[in-house]
C-alpha cells in the first residue's frame, strides 16, 4: 500500500464561529528545505484560515525556509495589531518548542515592546490524533487479509535531543497499541535519538510477523518522511516474505484543524499549560541555582544561524550516531 491512498482532506466539513477577539494567529511550523513539506504546511494554514476569517492566520517557520518568525511578527505589526497569538504546530514539546521559538518571541518583544504575545502549546498526546491513526489502521483491515495478531506496528518518531519529548513518543505509541489487537508495537526514530529506524525493523522482524505497518508519526511530509518510505521499500525488497505497509504522514486533516482551534482558543482564555517538569533546560537552570522555568539561556538564534546542530536535517554530522555518545550527551543542556 502506498501513502497516496490516504488523500489529504483540504476542504474538511468544519466551521468555526469567530474568536473572542480578532487577534492574529502566528502559525509556526518547524521548517524544511523540502518544497512539498513547506507547501503542505502552507496548505494547512490556508485551510485553517478558511474556517474562520475573522482574523488573519500568518504562517511562518522556525528555520530552513521562509517566511521566518520575525517576518511573521512584522506582518502582524504592519497591520496594526498589538496582540498576537503564537502557536507552534509541533507534535511534542522538545527544544524547538521550549527554547528556540520562545527565544524568537523574546526577540520580537524587544523589537516591538508594544505587542503582547500569547504563546500556545504544542499538540501533544491527544485523543483526536489517536483517533486519526486508529481510523487509518482500521482502513487496512480487509476480510481474509493478514490479521492484526500477525502484524507489528513500527511507530517512527522524528527523534529529539529532549528526553521529555522522546518519552512522549513512546507514550503515544503505547496508547495506540493498547487494545488494538496487534501483535506488538515497536517504537523507533529516524534521527537524533535511538533506536533508529533500521534497528526498529530488526526488532519488528524478531516477532516473525507476516506484516509490518510503518507509521511515520509526522504532521507533514518532508525529507525525513521520504527517507522513511525509502528505507521501508529497501526492507520490502530484502525481506519479501513480510508485507511492508507504509502509512502516510498526517497531512491536512480535520482532526488537526480542530485541535489547532482548541490550542488557539486556549491562548485567548489564558488556559495554556506547558508540561515542563522534566524539561532538561529547566533542570539545568535549577541546578545552577535558578528558580522557576526560564527558557532564555542565551541562545543566539539569529535567522538561519542556529547555535545547535540539526543533524536530523544535515546527516553528514551526527553527534548522536553512536549510542554511547547519545547516552553521554542527552541530558546536557546548552
Amino acid at each position: 500500500m502506498t501513502p497516496s491512498l490516504f488523500a489529504e482532506s483540504l476542504t474538511p466539513s468544519l466551521t468555526f464561529p469567530p474568536l473572542p477577539a480578532p487577534r492574529p494567529l502566528l502559525m509556526i511550523g518547524h521548517g524544511t528545505r523540502d518544497e512539498d513539506g513547506r507547501q503542505t504546511f502552507l496548505d494547512f494554514a490556508q485551510a485553517y484560515q478558511a474556517l474562520d476569517t475573522s482574523r488573519p492566520v500568518i504562517p511562518c517557520f522556525l528555520e530552513l525556509t521562509e517566511p521566518s518568525i520575525q517576518e511573521g511578527v512584522e506582518a502582524c505589526v504592519a497591520q496594526g495589531f498589538t496582540e498576537i497569538s503564537a502557536l507552534p504546530i509541533l507534535l511534542f514539546a522538545a527544544r524547538h518548542n521550549k527554547f528556540d521559538v520562545t527565544n524568537e518571541l523574546d526577540r520580537s518583544r524587544e523589537r516591538f515592546p508594544q505587542v503582547r504575545f500569547a504563546y500556545g502549546r504544542h499538540f501533544g498526546v491527544t485523543p483526536s490524533i489517536l483517533d486519526l491513526w486508529r481510523s487509518r489502521l482500521a482502513a487496512l483491515d480487509q476480510p481474509g487479509g493478514i490479521p492484526r495478531s500477525e502484524t507489528v506496528i513500527l511507530f517512527v518518531g522524528r527523534g529529539a535531543s529532549d528526553p521529555d519529548a522522546n518519552g512522549d513518543v513512546y507514550k503515544m505509541g503505547r496508547m495506540l497499541w493498547e487494545g488494538s489487537g496487534y501483535q506488538t508495537l515497536e517504537t523507533c526514530f529516524i534521527g537524533i535519538t535511538h533506536p533508529r529506524l533500521e534497528e526498529g525493523f530488526r526488532r519488528a522482524r524478531l516477532y516473525r510477523p507476516r506484516r509490518i505497518i510503518v507509521l511515520p508519526y509526522f504532521l507533514f511530509t518532508g525529507a525525513l518522511v521520504k527517507k522513511i518510505f525509502t528505507l521501508a521499500a529497501q526492507q520490502q525488497a530484502e525481506f519479501p516474505e513480510i508485507e511492508m505497509v507504509c502509512l502516510p504522514e498526517m497531512g491536512v486533516q480535520s482532526e488537526l484543524l480542530q485541535l489547532t482551534r482548541e490550542r488557539e482558543l486556549e491562548t485567548h482564555f489564558g488556559q495554556v499549560q506547558m508540561n515542563c517538569e522534566a524539561c532538561k533546560f529547566r533542570l539545568a537552570f535549577k541546578a545552577q541555582g535558578g528558580h522557576g522555568h526560564d527558557h532564555n539561556h542565551g541562545h543566539n538564534h539569529d535567522h538561519h544561524h542556529h547555535g545547535h546542530s540539526h543533524s536530523h536535517d544535515h546527516p553528514a554530522v551526527d553527534p548522536y550516531a553512536r549510542l554511547e555518545d547519545y547516552h553521554q550527551r542527552i541530558w546536557q543542556a546548552p
